[in-house]
């Protein structure tokens, strides 16, 4: 299938630009964009049949641009980011790569919940200027063994993060509107609580939702205040979901321990008040970006890109629009 010409609006590290070119199939053509600025996203898009997104927002104006793309791949899982309404106005089929992070998003979810508990940005800042505070964090500081962990979804990445968290000896409780039948719940060793119960008996709260209209500002002040006092709450989910404003009011309080998150309302997150607290530990919506996994990632993009070319199906799984085949001959032109 030569000849394809394929888009892709994000920048990324060196490394990723080699994984994507040596993981093209021959005859595929990757056009990169400059920078984030429309004129060289434009020039990306240029005679592009294919656009394969991470994190660039592909909007109005982008759609606007498109020409020749019939096919637009998330190179994630959430689609909060693409004008789903224009592309299926415009018969552009859209997928996502369900489950494709789940294994570097559970780790990081790990991660940032040890590090919530143990004050691992302060503790190693601390030291770093010489003060040995080893006394003053064994009052303060907490461990996860045997602790209540209350996972809000539980996809793909909720599923790692339970196999992850079982050497600990955790109680894990779920939320999720899909209740696991009860054999299932038994070999992951779960049990489902209401999300009111869950809040309220937690000692961590972590979420594993996609941001749609219904899960927005999820946990918004009335249920951070029905969080268990000193609970910690991490996030490596989607932007939206949390009230940020309310979090850091219930931090700065002391009602909640602390917090980790991973993605924010607004990205990049300048001003938000969660950044200047030593009760969080924050990163740059990260939690999926290992080169370790990219490869895996590329590799079900093209595989998706090529079904879709050349049977107009998708997997299911992966589907978000599906145009029926005259809509996808009329976009083709």
């Amino acid at each position: 299938m030569p000849n394809i010409k394929v888009a892709f609006l994000d920048r990324y590290h060196p490394n990723i630009y080699d994984t994507i070119r040596r993981s093209l199939p021959n005859g595929w053509v990757p056009q990169f964009t400059e920078s984030r600025e429309i004129k060289d996203q434009t020039a990306a898009l240029a005679g592009a049949q294919l656009l394969f997104v991470m994190a660039a927002p592909v909007t109005p104006e982008i759609l606007s641009i498109v020409k020749d793309v019939r096919f637009i791949q998330k190179l994630g899982a959430g689609v909060d980011r693409i004008d789903l309404k224009i592309c299926a106005e415009r018969g552009i089929a859209v997928a996502k790569l369900a489950g494709c992070n789940a294994i570097p998003v559970a780790e990081h979810t790990l991660l940032l919940i040890l590090a919530t508990l143990r004050r691992l940005v302060v503790i190693d800042r601390e030291t770093r200027q010489g003060k040995w505070s080893k006394e003053d964090s064994r009052g303060v500081n907490r461990q996860l063994h045997g602790k209540r962990v209350g996972l809000i979804g539980l996809g793909a990445i909720g599923k790692e993060l339970v196999k992850l968290l079982r050497g600990f000896e955790c109680d894990i409780v779920y939320y999720d509107p899909v209740v696991l039948p009860v054999e299932m719940e038994q070999k992951l060793g779960v049990h489902r609580l209401p999300l009111d119960e869950l809040l309220a008996t937690s000692d961590i709260v972590s979420l594993h939702l996609p941001l749609l209209p219904e899960t927005a500002n999820l946990m918004s002040k009335e249920r951070i205040d029905q969080m268990k006092p000193g609970a910690v709450l991490i996030n490596c989910a989607r932007g939206g979901l949390i009230d940020d404003a309310a979090l850091a009011v219930a931090l700065t309080e002391g009602r909640l321990f602390g917090a980790g998150i991973d993605a924010f309302s607004k990205e990049p997150p300048v001003g938000s008040p969660l950044l200047g607290l030593e009760q969080t530990v924050v990163t740059p919506h990260l939690a999926g970006a290992t080169i370790d996994n990219f490869k895996s990632v590329i590799d079900a993009a093209v595989r998706n890109a090529i079904q879709y070319m050349e049977e107009g199906k998708l997997p299911p799984a992966d589907v978000v629009f599906l145009p029926q085949p005259q809509e996808t001959k009329t976009n083709a032109g």
